[in-house]
């Protein structure tokens, strides 16, 4: 099996899913040059969010601390610790900021 994000290209292959640990993610550099961080929780689910930390600019998120608030899994910016839900990318400190997502899937490996 294998992870894969919708680009404007089309579906793109990131990793294997056995190369993702649950609780740490994977920074992906896509085709327009920006980056994409791609996790996956203990039941194999993916996610994956724009790897800028809106709030510093840095590409960090895919180093974050991942946890869940009210059910939602989120990951933790590592370093001033805003939380970013993995489904909407919105930020659950400050509801005006979000980071982008993406549509990630499981396929099977060709």
């Amino acid at each position: 099996m294998t992870v894969e994000l919708k680009v404007a290209e089309g579906w793109l292959t990131v990793c294997p899913l056995s190369a993702l640990v649950p609780g740490r993610g994977v920074a992906a550099l896509l085709p327009d040059g920006s980056q994409a961080a791609v996790f996956v929780d203990r039941a194999g689910r993916p996610y994956a969010i724009g790897n800028q930390d809106p709030f510093t600019g840095a590409h960090v998120l895919s180093r974050g601390l991942v946890g869940r608030a009210q059910g939602r899994p989120f990951v933790a910016s590592p370093l001033l610790k805003q939380r970013f839900d993995l489904e909407s990318g919105r930020c659950l400190d400050d509801e005006e900021v979000a980071v982008r997502t993406y549509e990630v899937r499981t396929a099977s490996a060709p």
